[in-house]
């Protein structure tokens, strides 16, 4: 996917969130807060962008974003239920209407067990969350940037209706 693409998505998600008046987070580890940073590169983004988190390490899913600590040490951090937590982390902290989080493995090795390419996106409103499992392929910047499409992706499913996938 072209970096145009990931501009033209992010634009999309901010008008829409505008147009529903719904505020924006993230919590992000493997994208490292590309998701955000695509978000914020529209024009008015500062008017539904609230926030974003980047959780790197398992202590500040835990400490930040109030991930369970037994559930990381269960699981690991490449986890659906963990992005679960980690998108309703991002909302509670950031107060915003909708998050998105994004954990998984870029590579160039496994981690947690999990294959490189492997992706578990959350996502959070005021009355539901859950995860989405993703498996892309690549190198590191290529997974990373499928993740950050596919983030923008998700929450553009629950501001248009007709495109709700998860």
């Amino acid at each position: 996917m072209s970096e145009s693409t990931t501009a033209i998505r992010a634009a999309e998600v901010i008008t829409a969130a505008s147009a529903a008046q719904l505020s924006l987070a993230t919590a992000e580890s493997l994208t490292a807060g590309m998701i955000a940073a695509s978000l914020a590169a529209v024009p008015g983004a500062s008017a539904v962008l609230m926030g974003g988190v980047v959780s790197y390490s398992s202590t500040v899913k835990a400490n930040v974003l109030g991930v369970d600590s037994d559930l990381l040490t269960e699981r690991g951090s490449v986890d659906g239920e963990v992005a679960r937590q980690m998108a309703i982390g991002a909302r509670n902290v950031c107060g915003a209407d909708l998050a998105v989080s994004a954990t998984g493995v870029a590579g160039p090795s496994a981690h947690d067990g999990k294959a490189v390419g492997t992706v578990f996106l959350g996502f959070a409103t005021e009355s539901d969350s859950g995860f989405i499992e993703q498996h892309f392929s690549g190198d590191r910047e290529q997974i990373r940037s499928a993740s950050n499409l596919a983030a923008l992706d998700l929450f553009l499913s629950h501001l248009l209706p007709s495109k709700h996938t998860a």
